[in-house]
Formats: C-alpha cells, structure tokens, sequence
C-alpha cells in the first residue's frame, strides 16, 4: 500500500532556510520514505528569487527556445528542461519578483536527503519536483526536476508480460508518478511545498548511493521528434497560410530568426547586421518560409551579398 501526506504549518520559506530541519519537523521519517519537495521553496532557500518579470529573466534561463506563440514561449532550459516561461514563477511570491529553477536540482535533492540522514538516521529518498504541461494534453501535473537515493526509471524492457509476450521499451517514469501523486496532496494554494511517500521503498537507493538523478529523464536535445517547434511552424509557413502569422504575435528577435536558420540549415552562413538578418546559402524559398514562421519577411532593398530578412510589417 501506498501513503501519501502533505501537512499543514509549513512556515514561508526564505533564502538560507534549513529545508531538512523543516521536513524533519513535519514527519516522523522511516527508512525507505520518499520525501518530495516543491523547486520553488527549493529556489527561495537557494537565494533564487529575482526582481522583475519572467520576461526580464527569460533570456538569462533559456539555453534554445523550442516555440513561441503569441505571449507563450516554450523553451529548453540550462537543465535540459522544456518548459514554458523556462519554469520561472510570478506566484506564491512577492510582487515584482519572480521565482526561478534551481541551479542544480539533482545537487540540491542531494544535499537535502544527506542532511536528512546526519538529522533523522533516516535512509529516504528526495525528489524536488516543478509543474509543466504537455504536449496534446490539457492541464498541468507535476513532474521530478530533482532526485537523490532515488531509482527515477524502472526499465521493464525484456520482460515478459501474463501471455507472454516481451515487452520492448517500457520505462515507468516512477520519479514522475510519484510527484504526480505528491501534488494530489499538496495542492496549489494550501501551502503544503512538503509531502511523504511511503510503500515504495524497493525504489529508495541504499545510503551514500545517490543514482542518476532526475537528469536521467531528460532526452538529449535532438532525440525526439518535437524538439524545434519552429520545424512545424515552417511546414505551415511554406503553405502561405496567412491566420497563422497573426497567431505567433510580434516578429522574433533577430539573434532567434538566425539560430533557427543555423538549426535547419547547417550549411548556410549566417549574420545579423543593423536589424538585418543575413544568409549566405540555403534554398531561398525555405529559407523565406522559416522567416515567414519567425515574422521577418525578405528585404527588398538592392545591394550586398545573400538574401537579406527584415521584420515583416503589418
């Protein structure tokens, strides 16, 4: 059986709080519990709280941005994430501040689960967990970002299921599941950043054995088939379906345009020059299409080398 808890009385969390002090006084801990906790009060005892918008804070967290449009962007973060907004947070915080990841979430789901052993003598396994959406899903679940003494996959591949058949590429996403049924829990509003698993300690490492971490959810940039959602954008584009334009909002940056002609074609030489986006290279009409996606529009002026893209104007 399986038990989960989240209690109330956490107090609000703030830069150089003791997150292991905190749990330890919320639950009478057991070897082989799983203790989950929420990456924004992970952030505000890191000092990870910023001034400004997510906007502001946006260019600094993003290592690619995967999609963007009209007010959304979805990008692929520092950690391998992809998530809108690169997981910053405006909520459960201090107007005109904003909450951003952790800067290691595996380090930090480490360092947690080590000062709860010297604490408790409690062997648990820790996981920092962060809210995302998915793909043709509606909604939001919440999913590990960060995990130590934790096993994050089970990998079933060559086992055989009750009619014996074999199964090829089944890995339950454990860590997942359980912030999943964490949030159940705790809630968006009740102030509960703190839950217990119990029931699955044939998951909990042994002590002094952290695993893979999180890390090892993540799929390496360029291994599934979604990762540029400016690729989509450009079969769109390359139709001349006007409705779309409008629905991407304002033309990307110029540095963007040039990272997605970069992406798509390796083999063009790219610059950017006084509000310019330069190309040397490249089919001409994809290349006109991926500008169209990103709303630049080729520039007509007469003069230099390559085909030359500007901001398209209304």
């Amino acid at each position: 059986m399986i038990t989960v808890q989240a209690p109330d009385g956490a107090p609000e969390v703030g830069q150089g709080d003791d997150l292991a002090a905190l749990v330890a006084g919320l639950f009478e801990l057991a070897d082989g519990d799983i203790v989950t906790v929420t990456s924004k009060v992970v952030s505000k005892a890191e000092g990870r709280v910023r001034p400004g918008t997510r906007e502001d804070a946006l260019p600094d967290e993003t290592q690619r941005v995967v999609a963007r449009r009209g007010p959304t962007t979805i990008v692929r973060t520092r950690h391998g994430l992809t998530l809108a907004a690169a997981g910053i947070d405006a909520s459960n915080v201090a107007p005109g501040t904003v909450v951003l990841l952790p800067e290691d979430p595996d380090a930090s789901a480490r360092a947690i689960r080590e000062a709860l052993l010297a604490r408790t003598s409690r062997n648990v396994g820790v996981l920092i967990t962060d809210t995302a959406g998915r793909a043709w899903r509606e909604g939001q679940t919440d999913i590990a970002i960060g995990a130590a003494g934790l096993r994050v996959l089970v990998d079933l591949a060559g086992s055989v299921d009750a009619h014996g058949n074999e199964l090829a590429v089944t890995a339950p996403a454990v860590a997942d599941e359980l912030a999943g049924a964490a949030e159940l829990t705790q809630g968006k509003l009740a102030a509960r950043p703190f839950a217990l698993l119990r029931g699955r300690d044939d998951l909990v490492l042994p002590p002094g054995e952290h695993g893979t971490g999180a890390a090892a959810l993540v799929r390496p940039d360029g291994a599934d088939l979604f990762g540029y959602g400016a690729r989509e954008a450009v079969v769109r584009a390359l139709r001349g379906e006007e409705e779309d334009r409008a629905a991407f909002g304002s033309p990307a940056a110029p540095g963007e345009l040039a990272d997605a002609i970069r992406t798509v074609l390796p083999e063009a030489m790219v610059s950017t020059e006084g509000g310019a986006v330069v190309v040397l290279g490249g089919d001409a009409r994809m290349l006109a299409g991926l500008a169209f996606a990103f709303g630049w529009s080729p520039d007509d002026a007469p003069g230099g080398d390559g085909l030359r893209f500007r901001p398209a104007t209304p």
